[in-house]
């Protein structure tokens, strides 16, 4: 069985299987952080670098992993990178690590990371797994700051802290509240789907 082209993977990861959109991974996240911008980016990072290095890892050991015992070690490499994440935070932004409070150490239990790790990178080469997880990662952080641009901007006025909308604009207190990010995470699934099967129906 030969390996998937990267642009196919690249493809799939940041549209036609976006962990998000299509297989509704990383919900959590989603609803915590994306009210600022700035905390999205370095959360998204964070998931980017690890899905990435994880997919890595697992391809490059897999032939050495028992079949029994591969979920936990799988967890294990998953918890090793995290801790680094975590780590280098707390170092050199502390602050954001401040912010960011348990849900640095919840991307362990990141559905995308294990999902990706056990269908693609326990079953192909290093390099495609890299980019496999890299390019998921990125799907599910254009998401993000997707949301993230539209909580920021309408609950702060602001973008990355920078105030875009005049000093007259009333901030919607819901745009800082968990649920508006639920909300808008359906509205951009809801927007994605139909697309999709736009483009299948004239296929």
């Amino acid at each position: 069985m030969s390996a998937p082209r990267f642009r196919d993977i690249a493809y799939q990861n940041f549209w036609t299987n976006n962990p998000i959109f299509l297989q509704i991974l990383g919900i959590c996240s989603t609803l915590a952080v994306t009210n600022n911008l700035y905390n999205t980016t370095i959360m998204s990072i964070g998931v980017i670098f690890t899905t990435a290095l994880t997919n890595t890892t697992v391809s490059l050991l897999k032939a050495l992993i028992p079949r029994k015992v591969r979920m936990i070690v799988q967890t294990i490499i998953i918890a090793f990178y995290v801790i680094i994440i975590d780590l280098l935070l707390k170092a050199f932004l502390p602050e954001v690590s401040k912010a960011l409070g348990p849900y640095v150490g919840l991307i362990i239990t990141n559905c995308i990371i294990m999902g990706r790790a056990e269908a693609f990178a326990q079953s192909n080469p290093i390099r495609h797994s890299f980019w496999d997880g890299f390019t998921s990662g990125a799907g599910y952080m254009a998401v993000l700051l997707g949301i993230a641009t539209v909580r920021e901007l309408l609950g702060f006025g602001t973008l990355y802290g920078f105030r875009i909308l005049p000093e007259s604009f009333v901030p919607w207190t819901i745009m800082v509240m968990a649920p508006s990010a639920f909300f808008l995470l359906g509205i951009f699934i809801w927007i994605a789907k139909s697309v999709m099967n736009r483009k299948e129906k004239k296929a």
